[in-house]
C-alpha cells in the first residue's frame, strides 16, 4: 500500500507531496537592527553633549546622560528581541558588540579627557572590553562563550558608574560614585580573566575533537581502501596467512600436498621393518642357492 488514492492508481499517477514551506528571510530593517542602528547614531550625539560649553555645564550633562541611558536600555533589549522572534542577522551579529563597545568607550574617553575619571580606568576597562571581543574571534570556529552571570553584573556595574560619572553630581553622590566605579573596575578584572579560561579550555576542546576527527576519517579512509584492494581488514599476518573469515583454497591445498609428502618419523621406520620381515619371510630360489652354493 502506498497510501496514494484509488483513482490516482488507475490512472498511473500519484500525486507529489507538498514541498516544505521556505523560510522566510529576515529583514535588515527589523526592530533589532534598528534600535543597534539608534545606539551607533547616539555615539557622535552623546559626545558633543558631553563636550559642549566647555564639558562642565549641568544641563548639558544632563542631556548627555539622557543620552547614554537610552543607549544602554536599547541594549538590554535589541539582544533579547533578535533571540525571542527569531531576529537574528549577519549585520546584527556585527553591528550590537561595535555599538557597546562604542558608546561606553565614549563615555570613558570624554570622561578621562575632561579630568573627570582618571585615564587609568579607561585604559581597564577598554583593553578588558576590546581584548574579550578579540579573544571571542579567535575561538568562534570552536564555540561561542556564553555570557555570564559575572558579565551581566559587570555590564550593569560599569553603566550605572559612568552614567553617575556623566551627571555633575556633587557631595555624598558624587563620593558615592567612586566606589561604584571600583566595583565595576573589580568586575572587569574578575570576569575578563574567566573569559580567557572559558576561551582557553573551549580552544583545546575545539582542537582535541578536530584531532580525533581527523584520526575517525583516516581509520575510514583505510577500511576503505583495503575493502577495495580485496585484502581483510585486519591485514596478513606473520606467515602469510589472512586474518578474517575467508581462507585460502590454494593455501589448504599446498599444506595437503606438504602433508603428504612429510610422513613422520615413526611411520617410515615402520614401514622400513615391514620390508626387512618381508623379505627373510620370502621362499629362497633355485639362483640364490646356487649362489650360496
Amino acid at each position: 500500500m502506498t497510501g496514494a488514492p484509488a483513482s490516482a492508481a488507475r490512472h498511473g499517477t500519484v500525486p507529489k507531496p507538498k514541498a516544505a514551506s521556505a523560510v522566510r528571510p529576515v529583514s535588515l530593517w527589523n526592530i533589532a537592527n534598528v534600535l543597534t542602528m539608534v545606539r551607533l547614531l547616539l555615539v557622535p550625539g552623546f559626545v558633543l553633549l558631553m563636550v559642549a560649553d566647555g564639558g562642565h555645564d549641568p544641563a548639558w550633562r544632563s542631556f548627555a546622560w539622557a543620552a547614554f541611558t537610552i543607549a544602554m536600555i536599547t541594549d538590554l533589549f535589541d539582544g533579547e528581541l533578535a533571540r525571542r522572534h527569531n531576529l537574528v542577522t549577519d549585520f546584527g551579529k556585527i553591528a550590537d558588540p561595535i555599538a557597546d563597545k562604542a558608546i561606553m568607550g565614549a563615555a570613558l574617553i570624554c570622561l578621562s579627557a575632561l579630568s573627570d575619571l582618571p585615564w587609568w580606568v579607561t585604559g581597564v576597562i577598554l583593553f578588558r572590553e576590546l581584548g574579550i571581543t578579540l579573544m571571542r574571534f579567535w575561538v568562534i570556529r570552536h564555540g561561542v562563550i556564553p555570557a555570564s552571570r559575572g558579565g551581566k553584573m559587570k555590564t550593569l556595574a560599569q553603566g550605572v558608574a559612568v552614567g553617575m560619572y556623566v551627571l555633575a553630581l556633587t557631595g555624598p553622590l558624587a563620593t558615592a560614585r567612586w566606589w561604584v566605579m571600583a566595583v565595576a573596575v573589580v568586575l572587569t578584572v574578575v570576569t575578563g580573566l574567566d573569559y580567557v579560561r572559558q576561551a582557553v579550555v573551549l580552544r583545546r576542546a575545539g582542537l582535541a575533537a578536530e584531532a580525533a576527527a581527523e584520526t575517525e576519517a583516516a581509520a575510514a579512509a583505510g577500511t576503505v581502501a583495503g575493502t577495495a584492494s580485496g585484502e581483510p581488514v585486519g591485514g596478513p599476518v606473520p606467515g602469510g596467512e589472512p586474518v578474517g573469515d575467508h581462507p585460502d583454497p590454494q593455501a589448504d591445498g599446498r599444506r595437503e600436498r606438504q602433508d603428504g609428502e612429510q610422513d613422520p618419523p615413526a611411520e617410515r621406520v615402520r614401514a622400513t621393518q615391514d620390508v626387512s620381515v618381508a623379505g627373510r619371510d620370502r621362499p629362497t630360489t633355485e639362483r640364490e642357492e646356487d649362489g650360496r652354493a
